[in-house]
């Protein structure tokens, strides 16, 4: 079974290349939420084995909902998205248990390189 994944981004655009690049790699994109408080209701419901979340989100930030699925689930695998000169907002992102950060604008082989390593044996 491939690794299922969900991506949360507040871009529909970021979201669609996030899909497509992860259905390209044969990981099965099992839901995707376009804010924090979303991406916590949607985490619960379907437990992904991976989550890619985008920092900068209205209702709640990408930090607030990585902080929120810590909370119920350490072993939660979350992967950080940020653009350029969020250096700071990603340190703290790992400060509170996200795993690994990719850069926007995404590049394909960075992106399956980082889920691949955070997701392990699993992938």
């Amino acid at each position: 079974m491939g690794l299922r994944i969900l991506i949360v981004d507040d871009a529909l655009f970021m979201r669609n290349m996030l899909r497509d690049i992860f259905n390209s790699a044969g990981f099965e994109v099992v839901g995707e939420a376009g804010n924090g408080k979303e991406a916590v209701d949607r985490y619960r419901e379907l437990r992904p084995d991976l989550v890619t979340m985008d920092i900068v989100m209205p209702l709640q930030s990408g930090i607030e909902a990585l902080q929120d699925i810590m909370s119920f689930h350490p072993q939660a695998r979350v992967v950080m998205c940020s653009a350029l000169g969020q250096e700071s907002l990603v340190v703290e992102a790992v400060e509170s248990g996200a795993r690994d950060f990719i850069v926007k604008p995404f590049k394909a082989e960075r992106v399956l390189e980082v889920v691949r390593r955070v997701a392990g044996a699993s992938a």
